[in-house]
């Protein structure tokens, strides 16, 4: 079964303003389009445009609950929930500085602060649910700019020598010190307050350093770009341990468990576990809780944690992190036609161009909820549509998709 989904995009106050609308073909709400939730959580579960299709369930969380069966297929309907959630997400400015846990981490703080009474929308609660939330983003815009993991400390560590050379203060000297002690140390002390001194400090350098070797001056311009965000926030300085990278239109970021991590600037598909866990790290007016921040924080310096396709047919590139719970489909429909086998449910979008997708109709900002029985899903036309699905564990076979070169 097919069935077309909507949904308004979230105004949350980072979101660019117009970008969604103009990615999907739609009227512009006039303020800030932050995320287009299409999927079955709670906090904006997608509308069913065709509700008789689905027993007259109005959005898809609603009709996983009455009929799960028949939503998820036999595979899934023992869970009663779709496992994954897709968002279109526009960032017009900085979010805040983030980490998740892992699933053993989610289910036993999801229990403890059952436990304590904690209201599921206590502003102090950091576990909703008791699932993991591991990100996987797609650029659709020119660029993307984010933070993620730490850097070497070699390299954080010569970032501030070269800001000590300029401006060998106190406050600063003892962000080095700190530094010394490891990355969970040097988070703790940050956003624990009593580096309020050295925030301010590089907050000051940050806007009129000049002569610093280029990965201290682009690292105090991105401190520059955070505080005129969020003035006093030590987010800000936090920035310096982490990795700044811009994808490109096309290029992935996977970012797992522990990693912390802000979005910047820019619009992409994003595919999620379906789990509203955010363990805040700065550069936000909501509850930091450091010390369970860094108990699901993973210090260790990596990479830039990009994820490369697969190309396992024409104008198919799928992209597979290492968890079970979502693989995501980017199709350019004016290399080759697809059709794609389905191992569970499924939520397609297309971003640009027209074609049909399992035999009806799609223009630019059009999306549909699969189910199961729908495989395979044969997508033909022009332009570029998106498919996210479930994701088998790397060392399981995993079906190839069919597909078709381009008959026009």
């Amino acid at each position: 079964m097919l069935i077309p989904i909507d949904n308004d995009p979230r105004p949350y106050a980072w979101g660019a303003v117009g970008r969604i609308a103009a990615l999907l073909d739609r009227p512009a709400t006039g303020g800030p389009e932050a995320e287009l939730w299409l999927g079955a959580h709670a906090g904006s579960p997608a509308r069913l445009l065709d509700p008789a299709a689905a027993g007259g369930a109005a959005d898809l969380r609603q009709w996983i609950a009455q009929d799960p069966e028949s939503a998820l297929g036999p595979h899934f309907a023992a869970g009663e929930r779709l496992p994954f959630l897709l968002k279109v997400l526009a960032a017009g400015s900085p979010l805040s500085l983030q980490a998740h846990p892992n699933p053993e981490q989610a289910a036993e703080g999801f229990a403890r602060e059952n436990a304590a009474g904690l209201a599921l929308d206590a502003a102090d609660r950091n576990y909703r649910d008791p699932f993991h939330k591991p990100e996987l983003i797609v650029a659709v815009s020119e660029t993307f700019d984010a933070l993620c993991g730490f850097r070497p400390v070699a390299e954080a560590r010569s970032i501030l020598d070269a800001i000590i050379a300029l401006d060998d203060s106190a406050p600063l000297r003892a962000f080095a010190k700190h530094l010394e002690d490891g990355y969970s140390a040097t988070v703790a002390w940050l956003l624990g307050g009593d580096a309020a001194p050295a925030v301010a400090r590089l907050v000051h350098l940050a806007a009129q350093a000049e002569g610093l070797p280029d990965d201290a001056a682009a690292a105090l311009a991105t401190v520059r770009e955070l505080a005129a965000a969020y003035p006093g926030d030590p987010g800000a300085a936090v920035s310096l341990l982490l990795n700044r990278v811009r994808l490109r239109r096309g290029e992935a970021l996977y970012l797992p468990a522990g990693n912390l991590h802000a979005y910047l600037d820019g619009v992409g598909i994003e595919l999620m576990a379906a789990s509203d866990n955010v363990l805040r790290g700065g550069l936000t007016g909501k509850h930091i809780d450091v010390p369970e921040l860094l108990h699901v924080l993973d210090c260790e310096p990596l990479p830039v944690p990009r994820l490369d396709p697969e190309h396992p047919a024409p104008g198919v590139r799928r992209f597979r992190p290492d968890v079970p719970d979502f693989a995501l489909y980017q199709l350019d429909l004016d290399t080759a036609s697809a059709s794609i086998r389905l191992d569970g449910p499924a939520v397609a979008i297309a971003t640009t161009g027209r074609g049909r997708i399992a035999g009806t109709d799609f223009a630019p900002g059009t999306a549909w909820y699969l189910t199961p029985e729908e495989s395979p899903v044969a997508i033909t036309g022009t332009g570029e549509v998106f498919l996210a699905t479930v994701n088998e564990a790397p060392s399981q076979h995993h079906p190839t998709p069919e597909h078709q070169e381009d008959q026009r």
